[in-house]
C-alpha cells in the first residue's frame, strides 16, 4: 500500500512542471526593463549631456548645400503637383501681420524647449513609473532624427534658390531662429527634415492627452503641435512634409519603447513599485 502510494506521488510530481532557474543575463535584462523611480540628479545630467550630444552631433552633419537646395526643391514640386504647396501663402499671410508673426518667431524659438522640458518635469513628478518610458521614446526619436540630417540635408523654405519665402527673423529684426542672423553660424541650416519642432510637439502633445485628468488641458496638449505646425509654415523654417518626417520619427521612437517595456509607456503603473516587490514585475504585465 506504502508502494503504490509513493509511485502515485512520484507520478503526480512528475506532471507538476518545476520553475527554470531565471539566468543572470536574463535577470539583469528584467531589471532593467522594470520601472523605477528616476533619480533627479541623473535625469538633469542625461536630459543635459543627450541634449548637448544631439546639438554637437546636428551641427556636425555636413552642411551640404547644393544637396540641400535640390532637395527643396524637388519637396516643393512633389508639394505642387499634389496641390499642397500651402507654405509660401501662410508665409505671406502671416508675415503681413507683424505682431502675429513676430509672436509665431519668438514661439519657435522657445516653447520648443520649454514645453518639452515642462513634460519631462511633470512626468518625474506625477508619473514616475512611465517616466523612462516616455523619456526613451524622445530619446529615440531624436536619435533617428540624426540619420535623417545626414542622410537627406534638406534647405528650409526661407532658403531655396529664387524662392518668394520671407526670413520673418529676418525682416522683423527678432530672435527666432538659430539659423537666422548672426546665429546661423552656430547652426546646420540644412538640417530640416525630419523637423522635431514637430516631433517633439506632437510627442509633449500625446504624452498631455494620454495623461493629464484635466479635460482642457488634454485639450491644449492636441492643440500645440497642431499649432507648432503653423509656426514652422509660416516661418518659412520647414516644409509641412518635414512635420511628417517628425512624425514618422516619433512612431519609431514609440516602437522602440514598447518593444523595450512590453507595452506603450501610458499603459505602464503610474507609481513605482516598492522595492521590495520590484522583482515581480515582468514586461508586459503590470
Amino acid at each position: 500500500m506504502g508502494d503504490a502510494t509513493a509511485r502515485t506521488r512520484e507520478r503526480r510530481e512528475e506532471g507538476v512542471p518545476h520553475p527554470v532557474p531565471e539566468r543572470t543575463g536574463q535577470r539583469l535584462l528584467r531589471r532593467l526593463r522594470a520601472p523605477r523611480r528616476p533619480r533627479l540628479w541623473f535625469e538633469i545630467l542625461l536630459v543635459g549631456l543627450s541634449y548637448w550630444t544631439y546639438s554637437l552631433v546636428r551641427n556636425a552633419v555636413p552642411e551640404q548645400r547644393a544637396q540641400a537646395l535640390r532637395n527643396a526643391d524637388w519637396i516643393w514640386r512633389v508639394e505642387q503637383q499634389l496641390g499642397l504647396a500651402v507654405e509660401e501663402s501662410v508665409n505671406h499671410a502671416v508675415n503681413s501681420v507683424t505682431w502675429l508673426v513676430v509672436g509665431m518667431n519668438y514661439y519657435y524659438a522657445t516653447l520648443h524647449f520649454v514645453v518639452t522640458v515642462g513634460v519631462l518635469v511633470w512626468l518625474y513628478r506625477r508619473h514616475p513609473g512611465r517616466y523612462a518610458a516616455t523619456r526613451l521614446v524622445l530619446f529615440a526619436t531624436t536619435g533617428v532624427a540624426l540619420a535623417g540630417y545626414y542622410l537627406y540635408p534638406l534647405a528650409p523654405p526661407r532658403l531655396m534658390n529664387g524662392g518668394s519665402f520671407v526670413d520673418t527673423v529676418m525682416v522683423h529684426q527678432t530672435w527666432g531662429s538659430m539659423a537666422s542672423g548672426d546665429l546661423k553660424n552656430m547652426s546646420n541650416q540644412y538640417a530640416a527634415m525630419p523637423s522635431m519642432h514637430i516631433g517633439w510637439s506632437v510627442w509633449c502633445g500625446l504624452t498631455i492627452f494620454a495623461l493629464a485628468s484635466v479635460p482642457w488641458v488634454r485639450v491644449l496638449g492636441l492643440v500645440y503641435p497642431a499649432l507648432t505646425l503653423v509656426v514652422i509654415v509660416a516661418t518659412a523654417n520647414h516644409f509641412w512634409l518635414d512635420a511628417v518626417g517628425g512624425v514618422l520619427c516619433l512612431a519609431f521612437g514609440y516602437v522602440v519603447a514598447a518593444v523595450w517595456y512590453g507595452r506603450m509607456p501610458y499603459a505602464l503603473p503610474r507609481a513605482v513599485p516598492d522595492a521590495g516587490r520590484r522583482g515581480v514585475w515582468a514586461p508586459g504585465r503590470a
